[in-house]
């Protein structure tokens, strides 16, 4: 299953946190992004629990991460 990632960045970590999405197993891409959220990361995940699992070990605790919303994508 693939999903996106919208994420709020504390202010002046945004490029560290980029960099550090893209280390993350199963991130497929990550970027910068303007708008409402200062950054997307696509995320490919075998089933919905391992994408919670990826998001609560592996993304949400990054510094300077401050939110996410996760968009699940359909076929």
């Amino acid at each position: 299953m693939k999903a996106y990632i919208l994420i709020n960045i504390r202010v002046g970590s945004v490029g560290e946190v980029v960099r550090h999405l893209r280390r993350v197993e199963n991130v497929v891409e990550a970027n910068m992004t303007f708008g409402p959220y200062d950054a997307v990361a696509i995320l490919q995940a075998d089933d919905v629990n391992h994408l919670g699992r990826i998001l609560a070990d592996a993304i949400q605790p990054i510094p300077g991460i401050m939110e996410t919303l996760t968009c699940l994508a359909v076929e």
